[in-house]
């Protein structure tokens, strides 16, 4: 089982009384998910503490800003996170350690955890929900399944899966070298090419939290610049159509001055 002192070498910036205070809800969660395996906890907790700011924030923080804004009804974007109601954008923003926004996923991850986030939507960023819900969307997406593999291209596709993307890649990758090492996470195996590979699972389960939509959103935000189109060109004309049209010409002078 993982001990303070190696959540406190994982993540250093963490506080003694924070550390103390979810340890216990994150082993809870951890073996509830079946992620307390050596290689599937090392990706789990690098990937939280890049997430979380090291469990600093567990909270979205609200402005609201332009992009917050867009949570509220009625936007494209709060009809695809199911925000209904005047104030659903704040009342179901990003909480916990993997971020869960939106009316429609608090409902459904709720009803997977039998608890009731709908009614109490705050609950999502208290340690003994939050970590539980981190634990949830990491065996839905088939995470626990790439950390086994233990390689930097299945860390890089974890990173993926969460992210969308690989934002903020070298702290994670640097979260996951420090992990490895506290928890005594073997090198994989090398292959006969003398690189460590393996198979990477191919299916990605469809499980969202809210980010997917929030960063859908935001790659057609409007008001982005769009590349001009060049102008069309217009088509040469062949020799043959230039001469019809030079006789076309000259017909029509000779009409006009025979009327004359």
């Amino acid at each position: 089982m993982l001990t303070a002192e190696q959540l406190q070498s994982i993540m250093p910036r963490l506080s003694d009384k924070r550390n103390s205070e979810f340890l216990p809800f994150l082993t809870g969660a951890m073996a509830e998910f079946a992620i307390e395996a050596p290689a599937r906890a090392a990706a789990f907790l690098a990937q939280l503490a890049h997430e979380s700011g090291q469990f600093r924030f567990m909270e979205e923080i609200w402005g609201p800003t332009d992009a917050q804004r867009r949570y509220e009804p009625v936007t494209k974007l709060s009809q695809d996170l199911g925000n209904t109601n005047v104030g659903d954008g704040k009342r179901f923003k990003g909480r916990g350690p993997i971020q869960l926004t939106g009316r429609a996923n608090y409902r459904r991850f709720g009803d997977l955890l039998s608890v009731d986030l709908l009614a109490d939507p705050p609950q999502a960023a208290h340690p003994g929900v939050a970590f539980r819900v981190a634990g949830l969307f990491w065996a839905k997406k088939g995470l626990n399944e790439l950390a086994d593999v233990a390689t930097p291209d299945a860390f890089k596709e974890i990173t993926r899966r969460i992210n969308g993307g690989t934002n903020g890649l070298a702290e994670r990758q640097a979260f996951y070298a420090v992990a490895r090492k506290v928890l005594g996470v073997a090198e994989a195996p090398l292959s006969r090419d003398g690189t460590r590979t393996a198979p990477i699972p191919a299916d990605e389960p469809t499980f969202e939290r809210g980010w997917e939509a929030i960063r859908a959103h935001a790659r057609r935000r409007p008001g982005r610049k769009t590349k001009r189109r060049a102008p069309k060109r217009r088509a040469k004309s062949s020799p043959r159509k230039k001469a019809a049209s030079k006789t076309r010409a000259r017909k029509m002078l000779r009409s006009s001055k025979k009327k004359r």
